[in-house]
């Protein structure tokens, strides 16, 4: 419910809402997701204006949709929610944008200045109860401070790379606005493409004296790499190339300096380049707990740690060396001008070759190995999906116990245009389920695949007819382990029983997803049968339409399985001779 405007308010009412609707597509918005108040008022400006009004079923979903958007277009993904516990339902995927550094722009009703305080329906102190979450946050309390507002907001979204909030109380419905500077002037501001290395620069010394280097890529290079910047530099350097997860699909995975992802996903075969560099060039890069797990003590302390980045909050001040501020992809130009032109030779170049061929290798036999047993494997699910796709396929992932095989580098790669969406470090459940319909409607034209676990799966369940209705060609496949599986796997390797609970329902394993009317299902029936179902799958979601490929796995087929469960990572064997 909503306090609605007396009748002779309807106009200037509508004008608020469509003011801001201006704003955004002067902006370049052409999709809105989100779930409006009671008054309408926000769906018939975005009408109005021409917006795609995605409506969801769950605000939560909407925000995942609207990251998902933002991540891989590089641009604002715009969400609008009533008040109160509307607010309150964004506030995981208000998180998950944060960690994530996607700009996002949450427009949301609120209570009138009038009624604050009074126990007016719905009120709640949302500024408070968003602050904590976003770059910026602001009530428009006036009708003059509207444009401004929405102004600063996007500009804050774009580029400090995160989520803003700007909230609309009732109050403001029944005021005339009054345009501050142009409205639908696009928001715009300077971003220099061209950094120069000052004379004597720290970083760039590190990177001349360094002999056995790594290049580690993060999300902040996502979109900053269109001229294969980082693989000129691994050539000119003899680099090995690693990535965070949420930096996949920013270079060339096929690349013979591309040894894989970093910390916990780290290919066995590579550990040892880690033990063994002299410098590590962190490229928007946060350097989280799961991209730098088990790295060897010396790395920040006796071996320079250099970092790039665009917030100085991103750095890891605990980790020795240069640090530079400044966008990654610029920062990485201007080194190439300064060094030089011909490609490093040399044992280290050597050696990360031959470690790329020898993780293939590695690939191959562990399929070749597989291919011999009776039962179905989620890598053997990966390679069937690897021969069907085309090869400018996204793969959006979840991060659960099984869905996690997406991870391991070249089960998965990101090469000949392949991308990849994931969730933070913040890993929220349902995340890539959701957010896979707002990577489809930024990238109408490409393959879109969730590959997700049926407990994600069924967290997004609400917004299946939200998929239905716009997001045609979407796949989604759902690993069924009956539940969630990696909370179970944690209960079963306790030493004593904690009572009678469960996380899985083995009953659950061959349930399919909700029948709906123009979703297509297509249930695995066995090892057999995988490629054709893939292919039938894949033929279904070609067509336009959006399709479930139900995978039953077991729990026992996890990436991790063979270690023993440690909570939040696996307790992981140490390696050889340490």
């Amino acid at each position: 419910m909503s306090n609605t405007p007396d009748t002779n308010a309807e106009t200037s009412a509508a004008a608020a809402w469509a003011t801001a609707a201006t704003v955004l597509a002067a902006s370049g918005t052409r999709t809105v997701f989100g779930l409006p108040g009671d008054d309408m008022y926000a769906l018939e400006a975005a009408h109005r204006a021409g917006l795609r009004f995605v409506l969801c079923r769950d605000q939560r979903n909407a925000l995942f949709m609207a990251t998902g958007w933002a991540i891989q277009s590089g641009g604002v993904g715009v969400a609008v929610v009533g008040k109160g516990p509307a607010v309150t339902n964004t506030l995981t995927g208000l998180l998950e944008a944060s960690a994530s550094a996607a700009p996002l722009l949450l427009l949301s009703g609120g209570t009138g200045a009038q009624h604050r305080g009074s126990g007016a329906f719905q009120e709640l102190d949302q500024l408070a109860v968003v602050a904590p979450l976003v770059k910026y946050a602001a009530r428009v309390d006036h009708p003059d401070r509207l444009v401004p507002t929405l102004h600063r907001a996007l500009l804050v979204a774009r580029h400090e790379r995160g989520p803003v909030y700007v909230e609309l109380p009732e109050h403001l419905l029944a005021e005339a606005v009054t345009p501050a500077g142009e409205p639908a002037a696009p928001v715009a501001a300077e971003t220099p493409q061209e950094v120069l290395a000052p004379a004597g620069s720290a970083a760039l010394d590190a990177l001349r004296a360094a002999r056995r280097p790594i290049l580690l890529v993060g999300g902040g290079m996502r979109h900053a790499n269109g001229g294969r910047e980082v693989e000129r530099l691994a050539e000119r350097t003899g680099a090995a190339i690693f990535c965070t997860a949420s930096g996949r699909g920013t270079v060339d995975e096929a690349h013979p300096h591309f040894c894989g992802l970093a910390g916990l996903y780290t290919p066995e075969q590579a550990a040892p380049l880690w033990e063994d560099a002299d410098c590590v060039v962190a490229l928007g890069s946060r350097l989280e707990e799961t991209a730098t797990f088990q790295w060897p003590a010396g790395l920040g302390r006796e071996v320079p740690v250099l970092q790039v980045n665009l917030v100085a909050a991103d750095f890891q001040t605990m980790l020795r060396g240069p640090k530079v501020l400044a966008d990654a992809g610029a920062t990485v130009r201007s080194w190439l001008t300064a060094l030089p032109e011909e490609d490093a030779g040399g044992s280290w170049a050597e050696r990360v070759r031959a470690v790329h061929t020898g993780i293939h290798a590695d690939g191959r036999a562990l399929l070749d190995g597989l291919a011999g047993s009776p039962d179905l494997h989620i890598a053997e699910v990966l390679r069937a999906l690897d021969a069907e796709l085309p090869a400018d396929r996204i793969l959006v992932q979840e991060n659960g116990l099984q869905d996690m095989w997406s991870y391991k580098y070249p089960l998965y790669s990101c090469h000949a245009g392949a991308g990849s969406v994931v969730p933070s470090e913040q890993t929220s459940l349902g995340f890539g389920a959701a957010a896979a319909l707002g990577v489809k409607l930024a990238a109408p034209g490409r393959p879109v695949v969730a590959f997700v676990g049926d407990g994600a799966f069924a967290m997004a369940a609400a917004d299946l007819p939200t998929a239905v209705a716009h997001g045609g060609g979407l796949l989604y496949v759902v690993l069924r382990n009956g539940g969630y599986g990696w909370l179970q796997v944690q209960l079963d390797q306790r030493q004593e029983p904690v009572g009678d609970h469960a996380f899985v329902d083995p009953e659950a394993v061959t349930a399919p997803a909700p029948q709906l009317p123009g979703l297509h299902q297509v249930t695995v029936r066995d090892k057999a049968s995988l490629a054709d179902d893939v292919a039938l799958a894949w033929e279904k979601a070609a067509a336009g339409e959006v399709v479930v490929l139900n995978v039953p796995v077991r729990l026992t087929d996890a990436m991790f399985g063979a270690d023993v469960a440690g909570g939040d990572f696996p307790v992981l064997a140490a390696p050889a001779g340490k």
